[in-house]
């Protein structure tokens, strides 16, 4: 199995807790395939660089995962079906980071 981080953003207009359980749900259906989650982050309700279908922030949330490709593509496939998801990116990495990423340090220091 390949490692992957995969970056989500999803609609303005839902709630923290229903971007969690979002995450859930894509959680368990990747454990179901034969997937391993590690480390998951929600960076909060951030401003987009351009607007996307007239909205200008999402909620962004990072997965780490240790999974197949055909997890993978069902992931995508899933979420470009999905109302509440606005953009979504995965990338293959050669090893998974356990530390916070560079968007946690940032939230709270002020420049």
């Amino acid at each position: 199995m390949a490692f992957y981080e995969h970056v989500l953003i999803a609609r303005p207009d839902i709630s923290p807790a229903q971007v969690e359980s979002l995450t859930e749900e894509l959680s368990e259906f990747l454990k179901s395939n034969g997937a391993k989650v590690g480390k998951t982050e929600y960076w909060g309700l951030r401003n987009l660089s351009y607007p996307i279908n007239k909205q200008r922030k999402g909620h962004y949330t990072l997965l780490n995962l240790e999974a197949p490709s055909e997890a993978i593509k069902e992931l995508e496939r899933r979420q470009r079906i999905s109302d509440d998801v606005i953009r979504y990116m995965t990338v293959r990495v050669d090893e998974l980071d356990d530390e916070p990423s560079a968007m946690m340090g940032r939230k709270g220091r002020k420049d």
